[in-house]
């Protein structure tokens, strides 16, 4: 009996041995040459604003938002942004933005990432309804893929569109 076990539990260990880690660690195509690993990092609202502030020289990093600290309480809620920054721009008045916080789109901007392109461009065209009869909360947003890039109307439309210009290549 115990010849019988022995070589029967060597046949179900090789054949655990065929399924085992060595077929999890190949890579996954994609479908997309020359994709790499760090193709598929998962875009954030940091590396997006990186992208963008090296086209737009005048837009610098103001803020991270975090769970604890949002003042829309949408971080990581369901549909809503799933990281998120504020950023300033060099060419908006410090006038124009007195009584303002850091942080404020007003100063500058924000970009929020999502996790599906359908929740960015929900929060898009919410953003635009509310402040469409409020001229004074008017700002410019950018759908591009799962990155919403919120603009202040602060800026020209020429100097907005730069930041569309910019974001265009993360999608």
């Amino acid at each position: 009996m115990r010849r019988t076990i022995m070589p029967t539990a060597a046949v179900l260990l090789a054949g655990l041995a065929a399924c085992g880690p060595s077929d999890k660690t190949k890579p996954v195509d994609n479908g997309k040459a020359g994709s790499s690993a760090a193709a598929s990092t998962p875009l954030t609202a940091q590396s997006a604003f990186q992208k963008i502030a090296a086209s737009v020289s005048s837009a610098k990093l103001s803020g991270t938002v975090t769970a604890d600290d949002d003042p829309n309480h949408l971080l990581g809620r369901p549909g809503q942004y799933t990281s998120k920054v504020t950023f300033s721009d060099s060419r908006i008045k410090a006038a124009d933005v007195e009584g303002t916080k850091a942080g404020d789109v007003d100063r500058g901007g924000a970009v929020e990432v999502f996790a599906d392109p359908a929740d960015a461009a929900t929060r898009a065209k919410y953003i635009q309804a509310v402040t469409k009869s409020m001229p004074a909360l008017a700002e410019y947003d950018y759908v591009h893929g799962t990155v919403l890039v919120r603009v202040s109307h602060y800026l020209t439309p020429a100097q907005a569109a730069a930041y569309k210009t910019a974001a265009d290549g993360l999608s």
